[in-house]
């Protein structure tokens, strides 16, 4: 499960054999939630703030998130995006 980007305590993972729709996964102190790429549709459970971050970090890099979504299935090579700063 490759670590595609960490950022205030926020580990961003993807899997190489995923089901659709394409999503990440997301891991803060206890909590876990995977994140819908395309509409942010979250299932789990993440703090509020925590969350807010993710969805502003999503709407950076939602492209490069797409590309390595497309990538890690087919090829299994991806890409770190960056962090939120």
């Amino acid at each position: 499960m490759p670590e595609i980007s960490r950022f205030y305590g926020i580990v961003v993972r993807m899997f190489f054999d995923e089901h659709h729709p394409p999503h990440f996964h997301i891991e803060y102190q206890e909590y876990e939630a995977l994140v819908n790429i395309e509409d942010g549709i979250v299932k789990g459970e993440m703090p509020r703030r925590a969350l807010g971050l993710v969805f502003d970090w999503l709407d950076l890099h939602k492209d490069e998130l797409m590309e390595n979504w497309d990538s890690i299935r087919e090829t299994g090579k991806y890409n770190k995006i960056e962090p939120l700063k």
